[in-house]
């Protein structure tokens, strides 16, 4: 058997296809021990692939593109996300919204795991129009922390992961008026990636987990749910596991799990939102990130 190390930067709903991949067996029956662990901060992913104790990093695409043409060398390999699935709360119960209604609001923007959530909702701002000057962004607290002060009053609108936007929506707190799923478009999110200069060495292990994942999405839909609420419960034991269970339904019928092949234009457009936000120093290509060769197959 192989090992595959793997530093994510979460533990989340949206990694659901590695999970199943793991608990089912098709990373041992592809001769394969996988190893993950969630990093704390997240960017100890960046450190383990450094010192070799990660082959590979899960995490937001944004990443490896704010390194490119840095000595930090990263190359993509696949993507276990096709859309980002973030959504907005907002407060009250709107009848009807657009990203025009938060001109001259205060919109959370949890960021101490990243800053895809504003990153994202900013770029999706500016395609509808909307300068996202006009909107108050408050950033780089924690997504707890924000979720309990926007239950306290503070903020008109919060950008969550869908599990937490569910729960909030629950409370009555406010409503889901904006899913990425279902209006953001594609936008490879989060990837895996890892040192240029240890593709090669890696580079059988990799193909045979990329189709693990190839074999885990399209496994995922008819999965039965014995299996599933398994996972559900073991990694998030303090959750509700109806919401948890509404929240894989969304992200199934979506096309957040539709490939392990990242779109290209996806990825420039994602790289573009970047560039405006001044994030990159330039927009980087989707050739510049990606090893394609592990993506190929499942076109």
């Amino acid at each position: 058997m192989d090992t595959l190390n793997i530093s994510a930067t979460a533990n989340g709903l949206n990694y659901l296809p590695e999970y199943l991949a793991d608990v089912t067996g098709l990373f041992r029956d592809a001769g394969l021990v996988v190893t993950a662990r969630a990093c704390d901060p997240w960017t100890g992913v960046l450190d383990d692939l450094e010192s070799g104790a990660a082959d590979l990093a899960l995490g937001g695409l944004w990443v490896p593109g704010m390194y490119v043409g840095s000595p930090r060398e990263l190359s993509v390999i696949c993507q276990l996300n096709h859309q980002a699935p973030k959504a907005v709360v907002y407060r009250g119960a709107p009848e009807s919204f657009g990203f025009a209604d938060l001109r001259g609001k205060v919109v959370l923007a949890p960021g101490i795991g990243g800053s895809a959530p504003y990153a994202v909702t900013a770029g999706l701002v500016r395609e509808a129009g909307v300068d996202p000057a006009e909107i108050t962004f408050l950033r780089d607290l924690s997504t707890p922390m924000f979720v309990e002060l926007f239950h306290a009053g503070l903020g008109d609108a919060i950008i969550l992961d869908l599990v937490t936007a569910c729960e909030v929506e629950a409370t009555g707190a406010g409503k889901i008026v904006f899913r990425n799923l279902d209006s953001g478009g594609t936008m490879p999110n989060s990837v895996y990636y890892a040192r240029v200069d240890r593709v090669e060495e890696l580079r059988d292990r990799l193909t045979r987990f990329t189709a693990c994942l190839d074999a885990a999405m399209t496994a995922l839909p008819r999965t039965s749910g014995e299996i599933v609420d398994s996972i559900l419960t073991t990694r998030w034991p303090a959750k509700d596991l109806d919401i948890l269970r509404e929240a894989t339904r969304q992200m199934t019928a979506s096309t957040v799990w539709a490939t392990v092949a990242i779109d290209p234009a996806a990825s420039d457009r994602w790289m573009r939102m970047l560039a405006e936000a001044a994030m990159v120093t330039r927009a980087p290509s989707y050739a510049e990130l990606s090893d394609d060769t592990f993506m190929k197959a499942y076109r």
